[in-house]
């Protein structure tokens, strides 16, 4: 199609995600779509999720392996917005998804107003009300998970639905960088990882995210959550599948396809 604009590209990413239907990416259509626009786009995408009854309650980062940065062509990690539709609540299976995968991460609920610039992981962490484990379960807009910076940004990175797991622990005396993960997949491990896995400690995501939005003149806000990243590649969640994530210290977490 022609005549791409902010608004036309968020209404047709919103429209692809509510009937589970991929398409290609837009980029292929709109050559000029670039991170600043396509950040313009989320954020559109955003106040239509905002008008139809949708409540903003954190973000998300995605991207946080420098292999991963490497592979899409960018130098940091990318954000996106969470509202409470794409909270999974405990005893509910998938909604129906496109190509769901699912990837285990350290989930960081704030107690305080984080705002930057100049926010150091040990001030990120400060404004840390406590952390759980989770799972998030991502699903591209695009075929076969294919696509440039640009349009995952446009498409919320590829945000989908999470669940927070039932432990909440105090961040102190907890060091993140060596909190482990075992991630399941149908009663077989087949993963694990450290904290260390996203950007060295989580609270560098958590402080990253707070002068990355200061750039945009946005803060994050207390009572937000913050899924601070993948710790292992995504895994596809097939249906009937069930996937499992057991932290050290934050108890375990599952999703059922």
């Amino acid at each position: 199609m022609t005549g791409w604009s902010i608004a036309e590209a968020a209404r047709v990413l919103l429209a692809a995600e509510d009937a589970g239907a991929a398409r290609g990416p837009i980029t292929a259509e709109w050559p000029g779509l670039d991170v600043r626009t396509a950040y313009a786009v989320q954020d559109e995408a955003l106040r239509l999720r905002l008008a139809r009854g949708e409540k903003l309650i954190g973000i998300k980062l995605g991207l946080t392996s420098r292999p991963q940065q490497e592979r899409m062509g960018v130098d940091r990690p990318v954000l996106a917005w969470l509202t409470d539709a794409m909270v999974l609540p405990a005893a509910d299976p998938l909604p129906r998804l496109i190509h769901p995968r699912a990837e285990p991460e350290i989930v960081f609920v704030l107690g305080e107003r984080l705002a930057g610039p100049g926010v150091t992981a040990a001030v990120a962490m400060g404004a840390v009300d406590r952390i759980h484990g989770g799972i998030e379960v991502i699903d591209s807009r695009y075929q076969d998970f294919r696509f440039a910076a640009p349009d995952t940004i446009a498409d919320n990175a590829s945000s989908s639905v999470f669940r927070v797991g039932p432990v909440g622990v105090a961040p102190s005396g907890l060091d993140l960088s060596l909190q482990a993960c075992l991630l399941e997949v149908d009663g077989a491990i087949v993963d694990s990882a450290t904290g260390a896995a996203v950007l060295g400690h989580p609270g560098e995501a958590l402080a990253l995210a707070a002068n990355t939005l200061a750039e945009r003149g946005l803060a994050l806000e207390a009572g937000w959550i913050v899924l601070t990243g993948g710790l292992t590649e995504a895994v596809p969640v097939e249906a009937g599948s069930r996937i499992a994530a057991h932290f050290t210290d934050l108890g375990s977490v599952t999703v059922s396809g």
